[in-house]
Protein backbone atom coordinates (compact mmCIF):
# COMPACT_ATOMS: atom_id res chain seq x y z
CA UNK A 1 0.00 0.00 0.00
CA UNK A 2 1.43 3.36 -1.03
CA UNK A 3 1.15 6.14 1.50
CA UNK A 4 1.38 9.86 0.76
CA UNK A 5 3.88 10.78 3.47
CA UNK A 6 4.67 14.10 1.79
CA UNK A 7 1.04 15.24 2.19
CA UNK A 8 1.09 14.23 5.87
CA UNK A 9 4.42 16.01 6.39
CA UNK A 10 2.91 19.24 5.00
CA UNK A 11 -0.12 18.91 7.30
CA UNK A 12 2.13 18.13 10.27
CA UNK A 13 4.14 21.30 9.60
CA UNK A 14 0.94 23.36 9.69
CA UNK A 15 -0.14 21.71 12.97
CA UNK A 16 3.26 22.30 14.54
CA UNK A 17 3.26 25.99 13.62
CA UNK A 18 -0.26 26.70 14.85
CA UNK A 19 -0.70 28.82 17.96
CA UNK A 20 -4.17 27.54 18.75
CA UNK A 21 -4.72 26.12 22.20
CA UNK A 22 -7.42 23.61 23.06
CA UNK A 23 -8.43 22.62 26.55
CA UNK A 24 -8.72 18.88 27.04
CA UNK A 25 -9.31 16.53 29.96
CA UNK A 26 -9.03 12.85 30.76
CA UNK A 27 -12.01 10.73 29.56
CA UNK A 28 -12.74 13.01 26.61
CA UNK A 29 -12.94 11.64 23.09
CA UNK A 30 -11.51 13.91 20.39
CA UNK A 31 -10.95 13.78 16.66
CA UNK A 32 -7.17 13.81 16.55
CA UNK A 33 -4.81 14.33 13.65
CA UNK A 34 -2.79 11.14 14.20
CA UNK A 35 -1.16 11.26 10.81
CA UNK A 36 0.17 8.72 8.39
CA UNK A 37 2.29 6.20 10.23
CA UNK A 38 4.68 3.33 9.64
CA UNK A 39 3.71 -0.35 9.29
CA UNK A 40 0.95 -1.42 11.67
CA UNK A 41 0.79 1.84 13.62
CA UNK A 42 -2.74 3.25 13.55
CA UNK A 43 -3.24 5.89 10.84
CA UNK A 44 -5.64 8.79 10.68
CA UNK A 45 -8.03 9.13 7.75
CA UNK A 46 -9.19 11.87 5.39
CA UNK A 47 -7.54 15.17 4.55
CA UNK A 48 -6.83 15.89 8.24
CA UNK A 49 -5.42 12.36 8.87
CA UNK A 50 -7.82 12.14 11.80
CA UNK A 51 -9.09 9.39 14.04
CA UNK A 52 -11.07 9.44 17.27
CA UNK A 53 -9.00 8.98 20.42
CA UNK A 54 -9.77 8.79 24.11
CA UNK A 55 -7.58 10.81 26.48
CA UNK A 56 -6.19 8.40 29.04
CA UNK A 57 -3.81 10.63 31.02
CA UNK A 58 -3.23 14.39 30.90
CA UNK A 59 0.29 15.42 31.93
CA UNK A 60 -0.03 19.17 31.49
CA UNK A 61 -1.91 21.67 29.30
CA UNK A 62 0.03 20.57 26.21
CA UNK A 63 0.52 16.79 26.18
CA UNK A 64 -1.35 13.64 27.11
CA UNK A 65 -1.55 9.92 26.49
CA UNK A 66 -4.25 8.88 24.05
CA UNK A 67 -5.64 5.61 22.75
CA UNK A 68 -7.05 5.41 19.21
CA UNK A 69 -10.56 4.12 18.61
CA UNK A 70 -11.74 1.86 15.78
CA UNK A 71 -15.16 0.68 14.59
CA UNK A 72 -13.70 -2.50 13.06
CA UNK A 73 -14.91 -5.66 14.84
CA UNK A 74 -11.66 -6.67 16.58
CA UNK A 75 -11.35 -9.00 19.56
CA UNK A 76 -8.65 -9.96 22.00
CA UNK A 77 -6.85 -8.53 24.98
CA UNK A 78 -5.64 -5.46 23.06
CA UNK A 79 -9.16 -4.16 22.32
CA UNK A 80 -11.63 -2.63 24.76
CA UNK A 81 -15.27 -2.22 23.77
CA UNK A 82 -16.87 1.15 24.58
CA UNK A 83 -20.47 2.31 24.28
CA UNK A 84 -21.23 5.94 23.46
CA UNK A 85 -24.99 5.34 23.30
CA UNK A 86 -25.32 5.67 19.53
CA UNK A 87 -25.49 1.95 18.58
CA UNK A 88 -22.04 2.06 16.94
CA UNK A 89 -19.65 -0.54 18.30
CA UNK A 90 -16.28 1.04 18.99
CA UNK A 91 -13.14 -0.48 20.36
CA UNK A 92 -10.22 1.27 22.00
CA UNK A 93 -6.92 -0.11 20.70
CA UNK A 94 -4.97 -0.63 23.92
CA UNK A 95 -1.72 -1.58 22.18
CA UNK A 96 -1.51 1.80 20.39
CA UNK A 97 -1.05 4.04 23.45
CA UNK A 98 0.86 7.18 22.47
CA UNK A 99 1.83 10.63 23.67
CA UNK A 100 0.36 13.50 21.63
CA UNK A 101 0.45 17.27 21.75
CA UNK A 102 -2.88 19.08 22.11
CA UNK A 103 -2.18 20.80 18.78
CA UNK A 104 -3.30 17.54 17.14
CA UNK A 105 -6.84 17.79 18.58
CA UNK A 106 -9.39 18.93 16.00
CA UNK A 107 -12.85 18.58 17.53
CA UNK A 108 -14.24 17.16 20.77
CA UNK A 109 -16.76 14.36 20.22
CA UNK A 110 -17.94 13.48 23.72
CA UNK A 111 -16.80 12.31 27.14
CA UNK A 112 -16.56 8.64 28.03
CA UNK A 113 -18.79 7.76 31.00
CA UNK A 114 -16.76 7.48 34.19
CA UNK A 115 -17.57 3.81 34.82
CA UNK A 116 -16.37 2.83 31.32
CA UNK A 117 -13.26 5.00 31.66
CA UNK A 118 -12.34 3.35 34.98
CA UNK A 119 -12.62 -0.12 33.37
CA UNK A 120 -10.58 1.06 30.39
CA UNK A 121 -7.90 2.45 32.68
CA UNK A 122 -7.72 -0.86 34.55
CA UNK A 123 -7.44 -2.76 31.25
CA UNK A 124 -4.47 -0.59 30.25
CA UNK A 125 -2.82 -1.13 33.64
CA UNK A 126 -3.34 -4.89 33.28
CA UNK A 127 -1.20 -4.91 30.14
Amino acid sequence: MNKDFKNWHNKKTILHNTNSKVFFHEREIWWCSLGLNIGFEQDGNGPEFQRPVVILKKFNNDVCWVLPITTKPKTGKYYFLIDLGDNIQRRVILSQLRLVDGKRFLDKMTTLPENQFNKLYQAVKAL
